[in-house]
């Protein structure tokens, strides 16, 4: 009896993991918004004697505006417990423009569900800070651990 009681136990709580994992990604299902987070540059209201942020950079190459360099870097392949996660780094005009799965987790029904749910958002969250530095999806701990590492190396290689 006591068995049967913790197997509903169980049930209940993986049942309730599995909402906190949905609640957790946002707009999951659909590509993420690679629009920065920050604002805007203001319209041309400087004073002659302060050129605009826009002028200040001219005869500059592009990749010197950013932290990175143009170009895509690849990532290690690494251990995600269910499988190996392996990123490539998308860097336009010296950001962050998009981090693309090359591996993920796959060989499971349950992987594949809960890794549909976490690489836009992590994707997501890479590009929106412009480094590794993301949160961990809940229900998807390991690959977002082993999305940051290869992130983190991918970035590494692209660094000015």
């Amino acid at each position: 009896m006591s068995l049967i009681a913790a197997f509903f136990v169980y049930l209940v709580f993986k049942r309730a993991n599995l909402g906190t994992t949905l609640a957790t990604a946002p707009n999951a299902g659909t590509a993420p918004n690679p629009a920065p987070a920050t604002p805007s540059a203001p319209a041309a209201t400087s004073t002659p004697s302060q050129p605009s942020p826009a002028l200040a950079n001219q005869g500059q190459p592009a990749a010197s505006q950013g932290q990175y360099r143009d170009g895509s870097y690849v990532g290690p392949v690494t251990d995600a417990w269910y499988g190996n996660v392996q990123v490539k780094a998308v860097v336009k005009n010296g950001a962050l423009a998009d981090v693309r799965f090359l591996q993920y987790p796959n060989t499971h029904s349950y992987s594949v569900y809960v890794n549909s749910q976490a690489m836009p958002y992590l994707t997501q969250e890479a590009v929106q800070a412009q480094n590794a530095n993301v949160d961990v999806v809940s229900g998807a701990t390991q690959t977002s651990l082993a999305f940051i590492q290869s992130l983190q190396s991918a970035l590494a290689q692209a660094k000015n």
